[in-house]
């Protein structure tokens, strides 16, 4: 086992669970050490099966390299980089099916490696179900060139690493730059799962699957009263299109000077990327939008082809107004003052297609309570909802999607 790590130049293992694996079969102790990692892994990850061969199909897939990246970008890779890889998959097969019976284990411990049954019922990887899958095909390789295939045709399907197998990012500032770390906890409501607002989620639904189909596409402003699910219907995207390659990253107004250098490492890699601005406005002392401006549209950089902003707000221009920037002149304050409003408006024309959603009327709030109550099996009297339902916005003071949602919720307990 040992000797197969030298020829691993694609897949490098150093500082890796294989490592250890390779290194340390005849030493007890290191054997024991690593049934332990084996089994935390396995069990965070909710692990059903040979955790080994789970985790070495984890590895293969998260493992960015040369290799793993040409797939990515170009299905059916050929060329020396795929004879390299045929060596690597030789060398990845005999690690794949290493026999756990040879390890130095304590009592049945092989055999409960190869049969593992996690405790837990959910991973905390938001793709453990796409490596189990993986793992199975692999499992079903006779041959190098088999194994090679299935590898080949996984980095095609899914990417490889954090940015091709998770759904959605946050952004982190780590030394002076962008760190994009996995969302694991997400709602996993679709879009048929949100009720109302059907000509808002159509516009919305046809201007991503052009982006999706590489046709062109706007940047897209979401702007409405609270609690109308604006926020909602970009979460439920991330969803809806995970399969078809759309990545969402959460980005705060207080990160922009991060942009430039987050679309360097994300414009060469083969998905279609969404910033998502939630709740996005800006103060008058605020300059942060003059930056944000420049790269939307205007700056020097050109914003990659597999990259769209998507921006909620409860303001329609973005920008704090005041009465008095209608006032061109103003002996008391700033002269023309047109040109700071039209500089102020400049945002908002830099997306391209502008959503409005509006509170409900009290017919289409009841509408949506009953819609709601109908997928929760409520069992209640229309004329009972009705009144209770109304009440409840009454004493919250709005109607929307999500006092309708809240009100339903509490009629659960």
């Amino acid at each position: 086992m040992k000797k197969h790590t030298q020829h691993l130049k694609l897949y490098d293992i150093r500082n890796s669970l294989l490592e250890d694996f390779a290194n340390h079969p005849e030493n007890n102790a290191n054997g024991v050490d690593l049934i332990g990692k084996l089994l935390s892994f396995s069990e965070r990850h909710a692990v059903s099966g040979n955790c080994w061969q789970y985790y070495v199909a984890y590895f293969i897939a998260n493992n960015v390299n040369a290799f793993s990246l040409s797939c990515e970008r170009k299905p059916n890779f050929q060329g020396s980089l795929a004879e390299f890889a045929y060596e690597e998959c030789r060398h990845l097969m005999d690690i794949f099916n290493y026999p756990l019976s040879s390890l130095p284990t304590v009592d049945n411990s092989a055999n409960l490696l190869k049969n593992f049954k996690s405790a837990t019922t959910e991973s905390q990887l938001p793709y453990a179900r796409i490596i189990a899958d993986f793992t199975d095909k692999l499992k079903k390789c006779n041959t190098t060139k088999a194994f090679l295939e299935c590898v080949e045709n996984f980095y095609c399907d899914y990417g490889v690493g954090e940015l091709g197998l998770n759904k959605a990012f946050r952004v982190v500032d780590r030394d002076g730059s962008a760190k994009l770390v996995p969302i694991s906890c997400m709602d996993k409501k679709r879009l048929d799962d949100l009720v109302g607002y059907q000509l808002q989620k159509d516009k919305v639904l046809q201007n991503t699957n052009a982006f999706l189909e590489g046709k062109k596409a706007n940047n897209v402003l979401l702007y409405g009263d609270m609690g109308t699910g604006k926020s909602s219907t970009i979460k439920a995207l991330i969803n809806e299109y995970y399969d078809k390659g759309l990545r969402v990253i959460e980005l705060y107004k207080h990160q922009f000077m991060h942009i430039s250098d987050l679309i360097s490492k994300i414009s060469s890699r083969n998905y279609k990327y969404i910033l998502y601005l939630d709740d996005l406005s800006f103060d008058d002392f605020e300059v942060e939008y003059k930056y944000f401006k420049a790269i939307i549209d205007g700056g020097l950089e050109v914003k990659p082809d597999n990259v769209l902003i998507y921006a909620t707000s409860n303001r329609r221009h973005l920008i704090k107004e005041h009465y008095s920037d209608g006032n061109d002149i103003d002996p008391m304050d700033e002269l023309h003052k047109s040109d700071t409003k039209n500089e102020k408006l400049s945002l908002v024309a830099r997306f391209g297609l502008s959503i409005y959603y509006p509170s409900p009327d009290q017919q289409e709030f009841l509408n949506i309570v009953h819609e709601l109550a109908k997928r929760m099996n409520l069992d209640i009297e229309d004329c009972v909802l009705d009144k209770k339902a109304l009440t409840w916005a009454i004493r919250n003071g709005v109607k929307s999607g999500r006092m309708a949602e809240q009100f339903v919720n509490s009629l659960l307990h």
